[in-house]
């Protein structure tokens, strides 16, 4: 070994480094992971070297190849911060079967009229990305497919390509000859994205990098791989639903409290300007157990309903069952309600779930929860052009929620006239009825009729 170098042991899955080898990563708890890993000897003097621009004053720095070019996918380019980037580099992650492919393929074929855009793809061949394409309808002139697994090829395609928009799918597929190591490992992937991220620096051009996740949903490879990105985009959704919602966990050019949603089918992917409709269920009468709710999605606000079902148990221990809902939340509201409310459940099997698939997880929906669960034990329902706003505590006091005017303009602009919000909102919307509450026994008191038993 050379002098003066340094061996380090890394897990492949995290990037978690150790002095010496251990069978199971520190950080992730993953088994066989960690591999031996030798850093070569750095000098502690720097030589000063030519350099490629000179310094210039900030107020003659030219910004028009900073301005973002749109995609032409309008729920895409709200997540971006207007569009595409000269120079940025976009990681992209989703679970398998998401849709991640599908929706680059689309936006690849919108930026191929402004220009060349090259897509190299790593897991399939060109002819079955040729018929996703032909099924798509994402076929356009411009449009250059390639499959390579290694960065030197790819590097000769840009050369020959020269486009606006690179797509590699995946960076956990793509290998470099400069080093060792398995494709997919700490090693390789760190080597690839630097390569890549060098080479949209130096020749402009925006990269877009799709990347694995792990069990537990976040991004495979090192934690340094997120950092040296510019943007980095959640593609989430459940495989059983329509919906799909892209994030932004990361974002240099943007804000990263938006979100884009899209609805999958058969013959491709689609923004959905306005989705609340997804999350509602169309009936003549209202059905007791269900309440309609207004949650805030980053900046947007999104109308959901919370159903609940209350049925007696003959089980020594009552069933729980949560879809689409915090299952720990739901037994907060649910204690909450016997004790302050008065309302006995603790008998009776309770299931809540959310309609269209969608996940809420926001603390306002507590109060929409509490109305169903109470509606179904009750038999009552809730007003059919009624919505509930609030976060419930402990002592069963309904609290304030930021956003509180938007939910209620977003309530209105669907046709809803009444809403039950915390008393301390202070918010009074043009059409729309609201009930401001300091508890939860009012807040019963102001949404459902008298108990008929």
């Amino acid at each position: 070994m050379a002098k003066g170098a340094k061996t380090t042991f890394r897990c492949s899955e995290c990037g978690w480094t150790t002095l010496r080898w251990v069978g199971r990563c520190g950080e992730c708890q993953a088994w066989g992971t960690v591999e031996e890993e030798t850093a070569a000897p750095t000098s502690t003097v720097t030589s000063p070297a030519p350099v490629a621009t000179a310094a210039q004053p900030i107020t003659e720095i030219n910004v028009e190849s900073a301005h973002a070019v749109p995609t032409g996918l309008s729920e895409l380019d709200r997540v971006l911060g207007g569009g595409l980037v000269g120079g940025g580099v976009i990681l992209f992650a989703g679970e398998p079967g998401v849709g991640k492919s599908t929706l680059l393929l689309e936006t690849a074929a919108l930026c191929a009229d402004a220009g060349p855009v090259l897509y190299v793809t790593g897991e399939e061949s060109t002819g079955q990305v040729r018929l996703r394409a032909e099924r798509l309808g994402a076929l356009a002139p411009k449009l250059y497919l390639a499959a390579e697994n290694s960065v030197a090829p790819l590097v000769s395609h840009v050369d020959a390509v020269n486009p606006g928009v690179l797509i590699v799918d995946s960076v956990q597929t793509m290998t470099s000859p400069e080093v060792t190591g398995v494709p997919g490992g700490v090693t390789q992937v760190r080597e690839v994205a630097g390569a890549l991220i060098r080479l949209a620096k130096e020749r402009g051009i925006t990269v877009v990098l799709v990347g694995h996740v792990t069990k537990d949903g976040s991004i495979a490879g090192p934690r340094l791989l997120e950092h040296l990105v510019d943007v980095v985009l959640q593609f989430e959704g459940d495989r059983y639903s329509q919906l799909r919602m892209l994030r932004a966990a990361k974002n240099r050019y943007g804000p990263t409290d938006e979100i884009g949603c899209f609805e999958l089918s058969d013959s491709g992917i689609t923004g959905l300007a306005d989705p609340s409709g997804l999350f509602l269920t169309r009936r003549a009468e209202p059905v007791p157990g269900t309440c309609v709710t207004v949650t805030l999605e980053g900046r947007r606000p999104l109308i959901a309903e919370v159903q609940a079902l209350v049925a007696s148990s003959y089980l020594p221990q009552p069933r729980r069952a949560t879809s689409g809902l915090d299952s720990s939340r739901v037994n907060m509201v649910m204690a909450v309600l016997e004790r302050r409310a008065n309302v006995r459940i603790s008998n009776a099997d309770v299931y809540a779930s959310t309609v269209g698939g969608v996940r809420l997880s926001e603390p306002s929906v507590d109060l929409a929860l509490a109305l169903a669960v109470t509606g179904s034990v009750r038999d009552v329902a809730v007003p059919r052009d009624m919505v509930a706003i609030g976060e419930v505590g402990l002592a069963g006091d309904v609290r304030a929620v930021h956003g509180i005017s938007r939910r209620l303009s977003e309530a209105q602009r669907l046709g809803f006239t009444r809403a039950v919000v915390p008393a301390n909102s202070e918010v009074e919307v043009e059409g729309l009825e609201v009930v401001g509450v300091d508890d939860l026994g009012a807040a019963l008191r102001a949404a459902l009729p008298p108990d008929p038993r």
